[in-house]
C-alpha cells in the first residue's frame, strides 16, 4: 500500500484532523490485516488484539461486510494513528483520548492534554531501542549501551537483567544497561540500584492483581484490554516517581 491520506502526521492536533482527510479516503477499503501493516512501521507494538480492544472500547468504528470482515478507512487508520500517539508519547489514559476525538467529532475547540509529566529531552546519547520482540547478543548490547561487562554480570545476577534465550537480550534488557550505564557514571554502584528492583517487584506484584484476572481470560480482546492497562499503569507510575523524586529533590536543589 501506498496510499495515504496527506497531512496526517502522528500526534497531530486531532481538531485538524478531519480536514486532511478527503472525502474519497473516508470510503472503507482495508482489512484489519492491511491496517496492522500500515501502522506497524511507527508501533511495531501495535497487534491485531491491540486493534480489536479499540474498537471494543468505542474508538474506532470499522464498517463491516456482510460476511462480518471488519472494512477500515483512511479516516479509521488515521483515528488509530492518534490513540497510539497519544497512548505513546502523551501516556493519555483511553479515557481522556476519548474525550479528545469526542470534541473533534463534535467539533469542539478544545486543545488536546498534555501528559502530567513536563518531557524530558532525550539526551544525545540515547540508546536506540528496537521493537519489542527483537533480541541482540551480549556483545552487542554492551557495545550499544556502553556498561561495563562486570556490571552487566552484577545485574543478572541481582535478576534486574534476564537472557531472553542463552545469550540473547530484549529491548527492556537494552533500555535497563543504558540507565544504569548512565547512574554508574554518575558515581552509583550497581549495588545500590537493589532497591529500584525491589520496589519494580512490588509494583509488579500490585499491577498483577489489576490486569491479572483479564489477562487470563481466553478471549482476545480482554487480554487486549489487560496490555493496554498494565502500559497506562507503566506510565502512571513513571510520572509518580519521577515527581516524588523532584519534589524530594527541591531542598538540595534550593528551588
Amino acid at each position: 500500500m501506498t496510499e495515504r491520506a496527506t497531512g496526517a502526521a502522528a500526534g497531530a492536533d486531532p481538531r485538524t484532523l478531519p480536514s486532511r482527510v478527503g472525502a474519497a479516503d473516508a470510503e472503507p477499503r482495508m482489512s484489519i490485516g492491511e491496517v496492522l501493516a500500515e501502522l506497524r512501521p511507527e508501533f511495531p507494538d501495535t497487534t491485531i488484539s491491540k486493534l480489536r480492544f479499540l474498537e471494543a472500547e468505542g474508538l474506532v468504528e470499522p464498517q463491516r461486510t456482510a460476511a462480518g470482515y471488519r472494512k477500515y478507512s483512511w479516516r479509521d487508520v488515521e483515528r488509530l494513528r492518534f490513540v497510539l500517539s497519544a497512548q505513546r508519547d502523551r501516556y493519555l489514559p483511553l479515557r481522556v483520548i476519548r474525550d479528545e476525538l469526542e470534541a473533534r467529532d463534535t467539533g469542539d475547540d478544545v486543545a488536546p492534554r498534555r501528559p502530567v509529566l513536563v518531557a524530558v529531552p532525550d539526551e544525545p546519547s540515547a540508546v536506540p531501542v528496537p521493537p519489542a520482540d527483537a533480541l541482540v547478543r551480549r556483545a552487542e548490547l554492551v557495545e550499544r549501551t556502553g556498561i561495563d561487562p562486570g556490571s552487566l554480570a552484577e545485574l543478572e545476577e541481582m535478576g534486574m537483567i534476564t537472557q531472553r534465550t542463552p545469550g540473547w537480550y530484549d529491548a527492556d534488557a537494552l533500555v535497563i544497561a543504558a540507565a544504569v550505564a548512565g547512574l554508574v557514571s554518575y558515581g552509583l554502584e550497581v549495588r545500590h540500584l537493589r532497591t529500584y528492583k525491589a520496589a519494580a517487584d512490588r509494583e509488579v506484584g500490585l499491577f498483577a492483581q489489576l490486569v491479572g484476572p483479564l489477562a487470563r481470560q481466553k478471549d482476545p480482546a480482554a487480554r487486549a484490554r489487560a496490555a493496554a492497562a498494565a502500559q497506562e499503569l507503566t506510565g502512571l507510575a513513571q510520572q509518580l516517581r519521577a515527581a516524588l523524586v523532584r519534589a524530594g529533590l527541591r531542598d538540595t536543589l534550593g528551588r
